[in-house]
């Protein structure tokens, strides 16, 4: 799938149609020649590899155009970040980006300070995604505003990401009507985008699938917190589009992360009409998203997309009480649990971890199987001694209310209380409060709900 053919394989050699070396490829290091759209189609190996080879290139001496190179190596070690969630990698790219954009302006060339900038912005945004740091989403921000004011060719770029950023900052202030106008607000400059020339050509072709990736990613956000339908519907719509114009065998990281947000929406869907056949859909396109990946070609993509299909067979079992789809789960969360278990400061971790024991205790409050149910807690209570809550509040406030949840079974279960309701309570009381403080109302409405019913049990 990954070969390379025919017209591909040209560029990739640098061969024009007379058969002569093109010399942008004649004095750049690496096989793609600044090509960004073929860094999709390398494993991580040769990915890597392209990476330090545009180190080379950049601090070559007599070189033309650094601040070009520069750039260029900071957008391959952002790609091996993005599929390692390398903190290294990470760095690497952000110190590449930001050399080229204070070369780019000590040379007076605002239209590629502006590229810059907008790299510096992409990898903050990166890091907060895999390490859950929301300072980095400030950096962005502040990066961002010094490029908006730019005219030339990137500026469209800059304010779909300010769009983006502006989106992020307002969900983790729980303010959701600045959320809603900042997805309101990426509109025009992904018009601009698709409609500029050489929109169609790679690079600028995955440049918008990602803007239209970000934005769908924050409509759904929304809607989970709204619990709006239309906006699901939206998202749905707008995956559909972007996924169109891409091609897996070409572009199969871009298309599996699209095929991954047309999943999510379909088993939203599915959840809030009751559609059995919706969440089946959603199984589905996490399959098939999974189908142009391999642990060795991009490893970060390949667990998410064996979260999220564990997150649809949950929500199929949920709406058939099936402990099959349960176990189905469990073994896409232990396959993802193997790629991120070597990072683990990733925020994907914290998420797979509670998943998975979740899954677990739906499995033995079905079954009534008490070894199950311990495996789930034990679980849990790792989760919670290896993520303290001041690093990921929410996410520990949440393990708190599930494991509340595997006491409450397993009095359910057995019949008897052996104080595990009270420790329910309080992990409940602990998740209440820290739900409360952040804002987040439907999830202060859970945690009050657990403890009516806890009340309730201690009543009966």
């Amino acid at each position: 799938m990954f070969e390379f053919v025919g017209r591909d394989l040209k560029r990739l050699l640098g061969v024009e149609g007379q058969g002569r070396v093109s010399h942008a490829a004649a004095h750049r290091e690496g096989l793609t020649g600044g090509d960004t759209a073929l860094l999709e189609l390398m494993d991580l190996r040769l990915l890597t590899n392209e990476a330090r080879a545009a180190d080379v290139a950049a601090g070559r001496i007599g070189c033309k155009d650094r601040a070009v190179r520069l750039l260029e190596a900071a957008v391959v070690w952002r790609e091996v970040a993005r599929r390692t969630g390398d903190a290294a990698a990470l760095r690497k790219g952000a110190a590449q980006a930001e050399a080229a954009a204070r070369l780019a302006d000590a040379e007076r060339k605002p239209d590629l300070v502006c590229a810059a900038r907008c790299e510096q912005a992409v990898l903050a945004m990166l890091g907060a995604e895999l390490f859950g740091d929301e300072g980095l989403h400030a950096a962005a921000n502040a990066t961002l505003s010094l490029a908006k004011t730019t005219h030339g060719p990137h500026a469209a770029l800059a304010a779909s990401l300010l769009a983006a950023v502006d989106g992020r900052m307002a969900l983790s202030e729980n303010d959701i009507d600045r959320a809603l106008a900042a997805a309101q607000a990426f509109e025009t400059p992904l018009a601009i985008l698709a409609g500029e020339r050489g929109a169609k050509a790679g690079g600028a072709r995955l440049q918008l699938a990602e803007q239209r990736a970000a934005r769908i990613d924050l409509l759904l956000a929304c809607a989970v917190h709204l619990k709006d339908r239309a906006l699901v519907e939206v998202a749905l719509a707008e995956s559909r589009t972007a996924l169109a114009a891409l091609d897996p065998d070409f572009e199969p990281l871009t298309w599996s992360r699209l095929e991954l947000l047309r999943a999510e929406a379909l088993a939203r869907l599915g959840d809030y009409d009751g559609e059995l056949s919706m969440i089946a859909d959603a199984v589905e396109a996490a399959t098939q998203a999974l189908e142009p990946l391999d642990p060795g070609h991009s490893p970060l993509d390949w667990a998410r997309a064996q979260a999220s299909l564990g997150e649809a067979l949950q929500a199929m079992g949920e709406a058939t009480t099936s402990e099959r789809c349960f176990e189905q789960a469990v073994t896409c969360y232990d396959r993802a649990t193997h790629i991120v278990k070597v990072q683990p400061a990733l925020t994907l971790r914290a998420a797979v971890a509670n998943n998975r024991a979740l899954s677990l205790a739906r499995c033995a409050e079905l079954t009534a199987d008490l070894a199950v149910l311990d495996a789930a807690e034990l679980a849990f209570k790792a989760e919670l001694a290896e993520q303290p809550g001041a690093r990921d509040p929410a996410g520990w406030a949440v393990a708190q209310m599930n494991l509340a949840r595997l006491y409450e079974a397993r009095v359910e279960i057995t019949g008897r209380d052996d104080g595990r309701l009270d420790r329910a309570a309080t992990a409940l009381a602990v998740a209440f409060d820290v739900f409360a403080e952040l804002g987040l109302r439907s999830l202060t409405d859970m945690a009050a709900q657990g403890l009516q019913r806890i009340s309730q049990a201690n009543a009966a």
